[in-house]
């Protein structure tokens, strides 16, 4: 993700890598989805003026975690990476 430092606006992203975890080429939509699902966490979190960006890496992985397991049944590592521009 890239977050405007001032007003903590979405500017790019989220990018999903993933490796060992799903074969991206047969699950495409699902990685859609979590892309979508990433980016709906993080507005919540910057809407509910969540500005330490600590709290907003860990809830961001919390909610993915989630939702991934949710999905899969599988718990894979997620390393949220927010750049501040």
């Amino acid at each position: 993700f890239s977050l405007e430092a001032g007003t903590g606006a979405l500017v790019g992203g989220p990018d999903i890598i993933t490796r060992g975890f799903v074969y991206v080429r047969e699950s495409e939509d699902l990685v859609d989805e979590i892309r979508e699902y990433a980016k709906e966490q993080i507005l919540k979190l910057v809407k509910s003026h969540v500005t330490e960006w600590s709290a907003i890496k860990a809830g961001l992985r919390q909610n993915l975690c989630d939702f991934v397991y949710k999905k899969t049944r599988r718990n894979p590592m997620i390393l949220p990476i927010i750049f501040r521009i």
